[in-house]
């Protein structure tokens, strides 16, 4: 009988064995076949979507991606940040210059000014336009008023012109460049400098 049992244990084993050696070289296939499979569809097709492989169930399950990634290079550069700049500065202080910053940063850059510094001076002047001779004068800058006369331009795009240009051809070709420079042919008594102080501060505010 104890011979038997043995027998029994001995044969229980063997087909444990036998059934072990048949299943695993199949379930490593199928797992290895499943991997490739998810990385031949991934290669395949990564603009759409990413496949995963369910191996219990045999199920591919689909992941939705976009087609493309946001770029960078989308977003920044779409505008020049110096229109940005002076735009909200004249908004702000609720100028009637407001819809020609771009004209204020284009003409600057014809004449080879700061861009800064048109706005700086109007802001020193007249409050951006909001303090003038007159209405409908377009001079912000107090240039050219003087005991003499007034000077008014027909539009702002005539003022901004005009002003950059003089600013360019009568101070910077003769070296007169920074805001202290300026002032002293501009308003060469001005008490204590203020004059050069204000305008450089507010050419700060707009870096």
């Amino acid at each position: 009988m104890k011979e038997h049992n043995i027998n029994l244990n001995f044969l229980n084993k063997l087909v444990f064995i036998i059934i072990f050696i048949t299943i695993t070289p199949v379930a490593l296939f199928t797992s290895m076949f499943a991997l490739s499979t998810v990385s031949n569809n991934n290669n395949g097709d990564r603009s759409s979507k990413n496949v995963y492989m369910d191996t219990r169930r045999g199920v591919q399950i689909y992941a939705s991606l976009p087609d493309e990634s946001p770029s960078v290079s989308s977003v920044l550069g779409l505008a020049d940040a110096r229109v940005v700049i002076i735009e909200n500065f004249l908004k702000e202080n609720n100028s009637p210059m407001t819809p020609y910053a771009d004209f204020i940063v284009k003409t600057s850059d014809k004449y080879g000014l700061d861009y800064r510094l048109i706005p700086a001076i109007a802001m020193k002047e007249s409050g951006l336009g909001r303090l003038m001779p007159h209405d409908n004068c377009n001079n912000a800058w107090g240039y050219g008023i003087h005991s003499a006369g007034t000077l008014c331009f027909d539009s702002w795009e005539e003022g901004i012109e005009e002003v950059s240009r003089g600013l360019k051809v009568n101070y910077q070709d003769i070296g007169l460049v920074t805001p202290e420079e300026i002032m002293s042919k501009w308003i060469p008594h001005s008490p204590g400098g203020l004059w050069a102080v204000h305008v450089e501060d507010y050419m700060n505010r707009l870096n």
